[in-house]
């Protein structure tokens, strides 16, 4: 009886195996083309402006005396 079973084809297991491995790597293919094509297209990020307060409070760390002063 179970080489009749055996004997029809492929497995229900293996047809869900096959389907969830399919989904993962579509996902992750699509995952890194998306990041690819982002990198490449996307500007690049500006960095925030130092404030005065800021700038200020770095020269007297570094002993020069701040512009103005």
């Amino acid at each position: 009886m179970t080489t009749e079973i055996n004997s029809k084809g492929v497995s229900a297991g293996l047809i869900v195996l096959l389907v969830v491995v399919g989904v993962v790597l579509t996902f992750i293919i699509g995952n890194t083309v998306l990041y690819i094509y982002a990198q490449k297209s996307a500007p690049p990020r500006k960095k925030k402006p130092v404030s005065k307060k800021k700038m200020k409070r770095e020269k007297l760390k570094q002993g020069v005396s701040a512009p103005g002063e």
